[in-house]
């Protein structure tokens, strides 16, 4: 079970009306290294991890990955706010506002919408991690984008909140999958037999062709 608390992570009160940036900004929320894409291949993938360890942290940040969606989808309800018909086709929304009005729909800076195949599940705990890893590093190089996009510091120190949260991300994953390859390098973790079999094929096979060339 989750528990929900009825605050933000972070506190957001940005009080000065920017639709630029909320256009940007929603790249955070729908796009491919955004937050919800984080969240959903994090509780996605717990489920093959090999042991309790795994389960917990992927289950912990994909948490907190939906308490991220929450502050990004509020600080774009907030840089929004108030605008007229006439601003939001300046600042180019109006596609959005003819589809959405003035709804949040999670899509990235260019108004692509939200698709699962921003991440992957191979069942494979060191193919995942290495993918989650790669993801906090470009949602962190993403948020830095955002920053140098804005000089209003009601915007700026969320961002630099969220982007912080990305690089502890980044060390925990970095932790588990050393975890996880020294686990493998001691036989402590379960590998695909077909993939034994078949390392054994590949060696057998290059003995093999090492001998003929050897021989000629």
């Amino acid at each position: 079970m989750f528990s929900y608390k009825k605050r933000l992570q972070y506190p957001i009160n940005i009080k000065k009306k920017d639709l630029r940036l909320a256009k940007y900004l929603v790249t955070q929320y729908g796009g491919s290294n955004g937050e919800l894409a984080a969240a959903l291949r994090y509780l996605n993938q717990r489920y093959t991890m090999p042991d309790n360890r795994g389960k917990a942290l992927l289950t912990d940040i994909g948490t907190e990955e939906l308490s991220h969606i929450e502050m990004i989808s509020t600080m774009i309800y907030q840089l929004m706010k108030g605008a007229t018909l006439d601003e939001l086709k300046e600042a180019g929304l109006d596609t959005h506002y003819a589809e959405h009005n003035k709804a949040l729909f999670p899509t990235d800076a260019n108004g692509v919408p939200f698709s699962v195949a921003y991440f992957a599940t191979t069942g494979d705990p060191l193919a995942d991690i290495s993918e989650d890893m790669a993801a906090e590093q470009k949602a962190r190089a993403v948020y830095e984008n955002l920053i140098d996009l804005t000089d209003d510091p009601d915007v700026i120190g969320p961002l630099l909140w969220l982007r912080q949260r990305e690089i502890v991300h980044f060390n925990r994953f970095k932790e588990l999958f050393e975890y996880y390859e020294k686990m493998l390098k001691n036989g402590k973790l379960k590998n695909n037999n077909n993939m034994n079999n078949m390392d054994n094929s590949i060696i057998e096979g290059f003995m093999m062709n090492n001998n003929f060339m050897n021989n000629m």
